[in-house]
């Protein structure tokens, strides 16, 4: 359990938040959120220790231990993986190393007999004798082969350090566990994995992630950093998400009488106490939401970026044709005798083992890359709109966004393209902030900007909610689901794929699958599991 009294923390004049009195307690697990620049990230820090605060409190129970996901993936580089895992269990790790240098000493003594065996008596309390096999047993979890445990950590990608780094914050169950983005780099069988764990784990955990079926698969309560407060609601990100909504509809619609937004409000929270699922506290946080006073139930300060996408016209029959596509890239076979036919209505999720594949696909298809084999057709009538995985390039001048915009617009009026820019939240002058000094997420917007001009009825979407906020991410899915034209994509989100696609094709250096049905179908068929692996 962790306590939070008065906490408080500025930067100068800046309150970023304030007076905040909360308890975290063991059985639940907290997602916090906030729009950028909340202070998610610094709430964590401030609960773990590693950023002071200003003023208030933070205290755990006598005796718990936390633990926390290290972000610094080159911090272990020195040490094997097996290693790296158990030193998440800084005292059990500590006890280890004591031993063995008590048991390495050539004039071993009576003493460092009666050390060693209080030592061991330590160590066989905390369950030492199995944190070599629980350690493995996480890494495996985590898809992490066996004979990658006793290499050092500088020996692994950068994708494989992220998993490690998780497993060792997992390690021996803390009592309390904070994790910063830990879908970040993940695929999305890791993903998998990680939700079911945190659902069936027994302790304390708070979460800061941009993933909403990842908030919701685990959550019971929703941590909102907003109105510089923090503020606990029990439930999961969609339903903290929605009740918001209707709040701010309730607050536009002025003269709606008050029983009547009192009846709306409770009905809202019985059809989705009714709902609450994905989670082994279902029971309790159905009992929480249904205690909620609604008068707590606020809109939201946070702004969602306005994305429309109007095609110029309607995609004809012919929309495309893939025949026999295959690509190699540095002797790796990405994929082998990829076919199909883009149909009318089609929005097709493109899945791989090995994410290269995938954006040699988009790329191929945009006329950037040439396939080793195999040929494509797109219909007469398609226009289509890329946001491609790798833009950074773009970006590398000092102009303004409006003349970074005009660019790319046939219309370079500063009117016309102020109005797609404030559609994606820049405004007053920002629209003249230069195009190298952007954020990540700014980046992303204005890319998406840039989309908004070419009226495509075509979108290609490689990885489309990287570096964007949840308030970007639901508008960017909300939109998707809308659009009357065609989306061929890739994505590590799972609700952005559930709730956008109809159609899934998995590419591998050994096939295709191609399948009209929904993402969750898919990766619960057990019959399709065999497949899937067959294709690498």
């Amino acid at each position: 359990m962790i306590t939070v009294s008065d906490l408080g923390i500025q930067f100068g004049k800046r309150i970023l938040f304030q007076d905040v009195n909360l308890k975290f307690n063991p059985g639940n697990c907290y997602g916090i959120i906030g729009a950028n620049g909340a202070g998610k990230s610094t709430f964590l820090k401030m609960l773990s220790g590693e950023m002071d605060y200003t003023k208030g409190n933070v205290s755990m129970a006598p005796g718990e231990r936390m633990s926390v996901l290290k972000q610094n993936h080159s911090e272990f580089d020195d040490h094997t993986v097996l290693n790296t895992v158990l030193m998440g269990h800084t005292k059990l790790w500590s006890v280890m190393h004591e031993k063995d240098v008590i048991y390495a000493k050539a004039d071993f003594s009576e003493s460092d007999g009666i050390k060693a065996a209080e030592l061991e008596e330590v160590f066989a309390g905390m369950n030492g004798w199995n944190a070599e096999s629980d350690a493995a047993s996480l890494l495996s979890g985590l898809g992490i082969a066996e004979d990658l445990h006793q290499k050092l950590m500088s020996e692994l990608d950068g994708k494989v350090k992220v998993k490690v780094l998780l497993a060792q914050a997992l390690f021996g169950k803390p009592d309390n566990l904070l994790l910063d983005e830990p879908t970040n780099d993940l695929d999305l069988e890791t993903v998998n994995w990680l939700e079911n764990y945190l659902s069936n784990f027994d302790n304390t955990v708070l979460v800061v992630s941009h993933d909403r079926h990842f908030l919701d698969s685990i959550c019971t309560h929703i941590v909102d950093i907003d109105f510089n407060r923090i503020q606990l609601f029990p439930g999961n990100y969609s339903f903290w998400y929605e009740s918001s909504q209707l709040a701010l509809r309730q607050m536009q619609t002025q003269n709606k009488k008050a029983e009547e937004r009192k009846k709306e409000l409770q009905e809202f929270i019985a059809r989705f106490s009714a709902n609450a699922s994905k989670s082994k506290q279902t029971t309790s946080r159905k009992k929480m939401i249904e205690k909620l006073n609604i008068e707590e139930i606020k809109p939201s300060t946070r702004k969602y970026p306005g994305i429309i996408f109007t095609p110029e016209r309607e995609p004809g029959n012919n929309i495309l044709e893939v025949k026999n596509l295959s690509k190699s890239l540095n002797g790796v076979k990405l994929f082998k005798d990829v076919s199909f036919t883009m149909m009318k209505d089609d929005k097709i999720v493109f899945l791989s083992r090995d994410t290269r594949a995938m954006t040699m696909l988009f790329e191929i298809l945009k006329g950037h890359e040439e396939p080793d084999s195999g040929s494509f057709d797109w219909g007469q009538t398609i226009l289509k709109a890329y946001l491609p995985l790798e833009y950074e390039h773009l970006f590398n001048t000092d102009i303004s966004i409006t003349d970074w915009l005009a660019q790319f617009s046939d219309d370079t009026t500063e009117l016309y393209l102020r109005g797609f820019l404030g559609k994606m939240l820049f405004s007053g002058d920002e629209i003249y902030k230069k195009a190298n000094v952007l954020s990540g997420g700014e980046k992303v917007r204005c890319m998406i900007a840039r989309m908004m001009t070419r009226n495509a009825n075509v979108m290609l979407l490689d990885t489309p909610t990287n570096h964007l906020d949840l308030e970007s991410i639901q508008a960017f899915n909300n939109t998707l689901i809308k659009f009357k034209g065609n989306i061929l994509m890739s994505s590590h989100d799972h609700e952005f794929i559930q709730t956008v696609c109809n159609r899934i094709i998995e590419i591998g250096p050994k096939g295709m699958i191609d399948k009209l049905m929904d993402y969750d179908d898919y990766i619960s068929d057990e019959k399709l599991k065999e497949q899937r692996n067959k294709l690498y």
